[in-house]
């Protein structure tokens, strides 16, 4: 029985209405009919080889997977440089949530600018990420209900690489410290787990971020005599002033070098020769499974190195983010941020992650020792893994938390 044409019609043009309202119904629970999301990053300093563009790519891979949309809804990524300047995060955090309509960001590089950013998220309650910085602030005293760490911080670091240390003898050291939140942090946490296992700290020189003379620093820490020599930095710093203990013979007369935030990308600046035997403790490395090669191949295609822990964090946290608006069918930050507690975070590198209420994303810690020369069989083959630190042993307990949203 064939339809008259009115009625053919009329049902044709109801069904586009129905179709056409709800897409504007769905287009309205996203603001302004787009999902943006930001990353501010060292695009030109100290850290821009193991945050800036490898950030970048990593977040944009992210929305990749999504085919550059989500609910049909395009998704659209900024980013600019803070030149490791607080200021200068803070101001284009404010201007992106003020005029630009930016709805979330998801990664500050180093702790002085994302503590700066994080106030502002807090004001403004936007969603932020943060897989770059380590200071343990982000997730105690300036914690913040939208406010998510991801990657790693300087608790798990402590835990890992100077229990590790510690347990095998290794009992006395000193610290050469970068002079801001990161460095300080992560002097005071692991100062505190080699105290708490008998061991001692015989002293710190603190040092200005981007200096490239570390000369006076590893002298004074030779003539402590400790059998660790910690070098609380990171990025250039730590490759400049590993370089300098070389020169100086400091690893040859029988001294540790414990680089306490070193990456794979200082690792390669080195060189196996002189990186060799160094412990690293990183949330995740990109040769443990075909997947995480697979997937690194193509960030290499674009960075030309293999990604490290606050790369594929931002990648992690970004894909996290879009599951959750997806899932939301909305970018409002309350219902977001509830779904992003909701999901269980799995995907290549990070699995069976949960973001607790103090904003830390729990998940397991790997400890790695760089490779001889000998033992490498091709380029950025350079870690051998030494040991897995459980979600529930890597980072800081509820129960020792500052953060005011924890319930005690």
């Amino acid at each position: 029985m064939k339809m008259p044409y009115r009625t053919a019609a009329a049902l044709i043009a109801t069904t586009a209405a129905f179709c056409s309202h709800t897409a504007l119904a769905q287009s309205a629970k996203i603001s302004d009919g787009v999902i943006k999301v930001g990353v501010i990053e060292d695009m030109s300093g100290v850290y821009a080889d193991i945050t800036g563009k490898g950030a970048v790519t990593a977040a944009q891979m992210a929305i990749d997977e999504f085919g550059g949309k989500v609910n049909g809804m395009p998704v659209e990524l900024v980013y600019a440089d803070h030149q490791n300047k607080p200021d200068i995060g803070a101001a284009v955090a404010r201007k992106w949530f003020d005029t630009e309509k930016v709805d979330a960001i998801l990664d500050v590089a180093s702790s002085s600018p994302a503590l700066a950013v994080l106030e502002i998220a807090k004001e403004k309650k936007k969603i932020l990420t943060l897989s770059s910085p380590g200071s343990i602030r982000i997730t105690n005293d300036a914690c913040g209900p939208y406010a998510v760490h991801w990657a790693y911080d300087t608790y798990a670091i402590a835990q890992s690489t100077g229990r590790a240390l510690v347990e095998q003898g290794f009992d006395t050291w000193y610290f050469v410290t970068a002079d801001y939140a990161f460095g300080h942090s992560l002097e005071n946490d692991l100062s505190a787990v080699v105290t708490s296992l008998g061991g001692k700290v015989l002293g710190n020189t603190r040092h200005p971020v981007s200096t490239s003379d570390f000369s006076s620093a590893l002298l004074t820490a030779q003539n402590a005599k400790p059998k660790v020599i910690a070098l609380a930095n990171a990025g250039g710093d730590t490759i400049n002033s590993i370089k300098q203990a070389s020169e100086f013979g400091l690893t040859q007369s029988g001294y540790k070098l414990a680089a306490l935030a070193g990456f794979i990308n200082d690792v390669h600046g080195l060189g196996l020769k002189e990186a060799q035997g160094l412990t690293i403790t990183e949330a995740s490395y990109w040769d443990m499974n075909d997947d995480t090669r697979k997937w690194s191949q193509k960030f290499f295609a674009t960075v030309g190195a293999m990604p490290n822990m606050l790369q594929t964090g931002t990648y992690s946290s970004v894909l996290h983010y879009l599951k959750a608006v997806q899932a939301a069918g909305t970018d409002s930050t309350e219902e977001v941020m509830a779904k992003m507690r909701e999901i269980t975070i799995n995907d290549v590198f990070y699995k069976n992650g949960k973001i607790r209420e103090d904003g830390r994303m729990v998940h397991d810690m790997y400890l790695f020792e760089v490779k001889k020369p000998s033992e490498s069989k091709a380029a950025w083959d350079y870690y051998k893994l030494l040991a897995t630190i459980p979600a529930d042993k890597a980072f800081q307990p509820l129960s020792q938390s500052k953060c005011p949203l924890v319930k005690k």
